[in-house]
């Protein structure tokens, strides 16, 4: 045999060595991080559960997911130990940030403007008319009951003229 011929089974088992190392290592460093997990560390689990750990055992972990809710989780069912601060910001929502001297930007743009007067007031002063987006109501248009079409025949007329025709199937634009 040449090596022409070997070559290419040669280069998948290079690529199939190289999966597979990578993957190994992957699992490597999920056991290890589960392996460094410690009572009070936040965790996520791999089906999205956010909890603290309370106690750590050989194969198994125990939660605490609420007040007054302990779960018993399997180790390998850890699908991330996060920092403290990572878990504050994703579960109490509290960002601990350097600038807190920063602008703080509103939920909602009412204290964006300035009004004197209040929220009641000014409902009351809007135009009370009803805005027309220009859209009509197919209701107002009378309808013949035998063709479903409006009843206004010069109507119907205008549509039809309107509509291009259709030919044979033949196209000029080719």
């Amino acid at each position: 045999m040449s090596l022409v011929t070997l070559l290419p089974f040669i280069v998948l088992i290079g690529a199939m060595f190289l999966m597979t190392r990578s993957a190994k290592r992957k699992q490597q460093s999920a056991a290890q991080m589960r392996n460094e997990m410690q009572p009070g560390s936040g965790i996520r689990t791999i089906g999205g559960l956010y909890a603290t750990v309370k106690e750590v055992n050989e194969d198994s972990v125990l939660v605490d997911a609420g007040p007054g809710v302990e779960l018993l989780f399997a180790k390998n069912s850890i699908g991330a130990v996060l920092s403290d601060d990572e878990y504050n910001r994703i579960v109490h929502g509290i960002e601990h940030d350097l600038k807190s001297d920063s602008d703080v930007v509103p939920d909602d743009a009412s204290s964006l403007t300035e009004t004197d007067e209040p929220a009641a007031d000014a409902a009351a002063a809007s135009d009370d008319k009803p805005v027309d987006l220009g859209k009509k109501d197919t209701a107002e248009e009378p309808v013949d009951a035998s063709t479903d079409a409006p009843a206004d025949t010069e109507a119907a007329e205008a549509k039809t003229d309107e509509e291009p025709k259709k030919t044979g199937g033949d196209s000029e634009a080719k």
